[in-house]
């Protein structure tokens, strides 16, 4: 395709639907410009970087991105339903690629569909979560004398948490590492 690449685009490399998450230029002296990809396979959730040379000829895929309200889980299988026609999609966990424990019924995702199939949804980095119960403190091994306990959020995820977190916090979890990411302040009606 000769149509210029961009963050967001959906391509096949080595029969392998990805998206590009990223684009860098990379200058070395007085060689020409090199682009660099970065890639996230949607079947796997792996990432790859390439040269744009090393992707060409660049075959770029129709996709559409639409709302979806997450319903309920079904074994290991997730089911959302679209928020304009109600039809119901499925993802199974594996392609959620470690999300499926931050969904919460009714919540809504972006979701993206290549051939009129759902493929993947657009997950956050950061989630916020109510702390659902907390332990005694403990000491951190290796810290600088941090001050650590642990906390069962409300989907049942433990974390660590820092000793001023108690029960009913709302707090940011990273969605990667399944770490603290620090506390929200609750809006109040």
């Amino acid at each position: 395709m000769n149509a210029p690449l961009r963050r967001g685009a959906v391509i096949r490399h080595h029969n392998h639907l990805c998206v590009v998450e990223d684009l860098r230029e990379h200058h070395s002296g007085q060689q020409r410009t090199t682009i660099h990809v970065k890639l996230k396979d949607l079947n796997t959730g792996h990432h790859v970087e390439r040269s744009l040379e090393e992707l060409q000829p660049i075959q770029e895929v129709d996709c559409a991105r639409r709302s979806l309200q997450y319903s309920y889980a079904r074994g290991s299988e997730r089911v959302f339903m679209d928020t304009e026609t109600f039809d119901e999609h499925v993802l199974d966990d594996e392609r959620l690629h470690g999300f499926a424990p931050f969904l919460a019924e009714g919540q809504e995702v972006r979701a993206m569909f290549v051939d009129g199939a759902l493929t993947s949804v657009e997950t956050p980095e950061h989630v916020s979560l109510h702390v659902a119960s907390t332990a005694v403190p403990e000491r951190s091994v290796g810290g600088a004398g941090n001050v650590f306990k642990d906390a069962e959020l409300e989907n049942g995820l433990r974390i660590k948490v820092p000793l001023f977190i108690k029960t009913g916090d709302l707090i940011r979890v990273d969605v990667r590492d399944r770490t603290y990411a620090g506390k929200e302040k609750e809006a109040h009606a």
